[in-house]
């Protein structure tokens, strides 16, 4: 695993210097060149995490929880991850109020995302009275 996260580094440093040293000739070349790293860095977790994913399925399984759970989890962790990346593009790019209009966006969604976990913990605390 430690291999991997220095191959990542050192693929996400070389692309930060690429998109730099483009940046000065064309910034519009520069922010696809930033897209593509980030999006094959993306890649790159995805099929790192997926087996993963299976593990923590028997998990939930074994603890009697259901697995709606853990796909709510995964979709709020994608999100996060997605909002980040693309606020600090936009950031990159000289647009901050776009930047925070994704990450407000993506706060909303986490947000309607959770409310069959709150509605979940919430029949279990008026279950208990």
């Amino acid at each position: 695993m430690t291999d991997r996260c220095f191959v990542t580094a050192a693929f996400c440093l070389c692309s930060a210097v690429l998109a730099v040293l483009l940046r000065q000739h064309c910034r519009e070349q520069s922010m696809l060149l930033a897209i593509a790293a980030c999006t094959a860095v993306i890649g790159s977790f995805a099929a790192f995490v997926a087996p993963m994913m299976s593990e923590l399925q028997e998990i939930f399984s074994a603890a009697g929880i259901s697995e709606s759970y853990l796909a709510l989890i995964f979709k709020g962790l994608a999100i996060c991850i997605i909002t980040r990346i693309t606020s600090e593009l936009c950031r990159d790019s000289g647009e901050s109020a776009i930047g925070a209009a994704a990450e407000l966006w993506g706060r909303g969604a986490v947000t309607l995302l959770s409310l069959p976990l709150v509605k979940a913990i919430l029949e279990q605390i008026s279950s208990l009275m």
